[in-house]
């Protein structure tokens, strides 16, 4: 089980990631790029995935991770729900969607178990 502050202090030990405000959520990106979002009180983040690695985190467990259901989930956007997931696979998906909007360079010092 993770909560916001574990979102939060996962994304913020990535390369030159910033945390700001996002409509009403709080986002988290790297060279102006968003790669995650979070709704606290819904207890759910959001984050951009390859197609592939959409593909292999949902089919770990389609109630803990699953694509957006509308058009932005074709584009890789998936839910996290935070209740259910293991601080583990949570930290495996934020690095997976830090390294898909980060540049290469960036992108080449995050390192994944």
């Amino acid at each position: 089980m993770a909560d916001a502050g574990k979102v939060r202090q996962i994304a913020l030990s990535l390369p030159q990631d910033t945390e700001e405000p996002h409509f009403d959520k709080t986002s988290y990106r790297v060279n102006k790029k968003i790669f995650a979002t979070m709704v606290s009180e819904h207890s759910r983040a959001t984050v951009k995935l390859s197609p592939a690695d959409q593909d292999i985190f949902s089919t770990f467990d389609s109630s803990v991770i699953y694509p957006v259901p509308n058009k932005w989930g074709k584009q890789g956007w998936t839910h996290i729900n935070l209740s259910t997931v293991k601080e583990e696979m949570l930290t495996e998906i934020l690095k997976a969607a830090y390294c898909e909007v980060a540049p290469k360079h960036l992108a080449a010092l995050v390192t994944f178990e």
